[in-house]
């Protein structure tokens, strides 16, 4: 391959008549390279490839994922295709993106700007949790959360190893437990918790820690840091984890997935590929999740901060209360009542209550979102007593073929009816009667 110099060069002395024999012994290069550069068929800067272009085969996939979401993330599009087959590297694969201009720019998007300089903070290990949530737009419809679902996310500010919990919503009972989920996920408790300005952790005026949250950080042994206001890049390793959430998993999740495996998708991805990430750490090259596996956390409560979650649901037709994609049997004449679902975080149980805080059914929690019918047998037995007692008030139904000719009553009243209008002839019961009043209408008949 010929420089740029050297392609100047040999352009300018074959100007001057030199052959191009005379040029290869000058540049020492062979005949037929400087031949192709002087012809045009080749150009400085530009290797011809040794191998066949792998990216080739992708480039309309590629395309076509680019068209139908402009902003897609190249490792996100990396990922796919390498399901597909293609066993190039990322780095190959992003120069292929580019050489062939495959990504359309944003105009909307290009005018959003960040702060100009940022300071560098120092992360000991095992030091620092930052927790976020983040509203995932547009939930599969069989989750049944409405416009969003809610996914807290957590993230080790040394290592950048982070893990998400999805919850039903965002009261602190489910932050609690999202929070235990999370810590269980990444081995432990840092010594420092950072929040942006959340009402269910800090009072968002003051930046004061609520009373209420206090008792949770005391009871996980943690320190709690409150960002100030509008400074999301104090907490940028948990936003970038967000975004990675958002754009690398959330963005490509079908629609057929129930939350549990939605949940066991994003455990699996994290390992697979957010601990993979690679990081240069005192001049060695390691990994995020070889960073995090060294850092000093604090071990777990057995059991989650006794937050109480109470969520409010309507009883069914079939006396059915539904929670957290199960069902829970109540006793009969509730339908269509509002009552109260109450868990509290560490037991095996939850209770179901009136709004007068009657307690109308208690019942061993079943896995979140696995479809259960959990039935109490006296619930079954009373509700089935109750249905079988209602139709036999009611009666057998109909006989539809039965013979049934109209009642004595009812040809009285027929028979008034034809009354009122005027008496009817008598019928005629005589041949000769009748047939001397039939003679005048004959044709010749006897008029006598």
């Amino acid at each position: 391959m010929l420089t740029q110099g050297e392609s100047v060069e040999a352009h300018a002395l074959r100007e001057r008549g030199w052959s191009v024999s005379a040029i290869a012994r000058h540049l020492g290069r062979d005949r037929k390279t400087v031949r192709a550069y002087l012809s045009g068929k080749r150009e400085p800067g530009r290797r011809r490839p040794a191998a066949p272009d792998r990216f080739e085969r992708y480039e309309a996939y590629c395309r076509i994922r680019f068209g139908d979401d402009p902003h897609l993330w190249a490792t996100t599009l990396f990922d796919e295709v390498a399901g597909l087959g293609y066993d190039g590297s990322y780095p190959s694969f992003i120069r292929a993106l580019r050489g062939r201009g495959l990504r359309p720019s944003c105009e909307a998007c290009a005018a959003a700007g960040t702060p100009a300089e940022f300071a560098v903070i120092d992360h000991p290990a095992g030091g620092e949790t930052q927790w976020d949530w983040v509203e995932l737009p547009d939930p599969p419809p069989s989750w049944g959360q409405g416009k969003n679902a809610h996914l807290l996310v957590g993230a080790l500010s040394h290592s950048g190893a982070w893990r998400g919990a999805l919850a039903e919503a965002e009261e602190q009972p489910y932050l609690v437990a999202s929070l235990h989920g999370v810590c269980e996920r990444l081995g432990g408790v840092t010594r420092r918790w950072r929040f942006d300005r959340m009402s269910t952790v800090c009072h968002p005026e003051s930046g004061d820690v609520t009373a209420s949250f206090a008792e949770v950080a005391k009871y996980y042994g943690a320190a709690v840091d409150v960002c100030p206001s509008r400074r999301g890049w104090r907490k940028g390793v948990v936003e970038k984890a967000n975004h990675s959430a958002a754009q690398r998993w959330w963005r490509t999740l079908p629609d057929d997935v129930t939350p549990a495996q939605a949940q066991a998708g994003l455990d699996g991805w994290c390992a697979r590929h957010g601990d993979a990430r690679r990081r240069v750490r005192d001049g060695e090259r390691t990994t995020v999740g070889t960073l995090a596996a060294a850092e000093p956390l604090a071990p777990l409560p057995a059991v989650p901060f006794p937050a109480v979650i109470e969520d409010t649901r309507v009883v069914s037709a079939q006396a059915l209360v539904p929670w957290h994609g199960n069902a829970y049997s109540v006793p009969p004449g509730h339908g269509g009542q509002q009552v109260t679902v109450r868990h509290q975080l560490g037991r095996a149980t939850i209770d179901v209550v009136t709004a007068t805080g009657t307690v109308l059914a208690r019942h061993r929690r079943a896995g979140d979102h696995s479809g259960a019918v959990v039935r109490d047998d006296g619930h079954v037995a009373a509700l089935e007593k109750k249905v079988l007692a209602a139709r036999g008030q009611a009666g057998r139904p109909c006989r539809r073929k039965e013979r049934r000719p109209p009642s004595a009553q009812a040809l009285a009243e027929a028979a008034a009816i034809r009354g009122q209008g005027g008496e009817p002839a008598a019928p005629v019961t005589d041949f000769a009667a009748w047939a001397a009043a039939a003679r005048p209408l004959r044709p010749g008949g006897d008029q006598g």
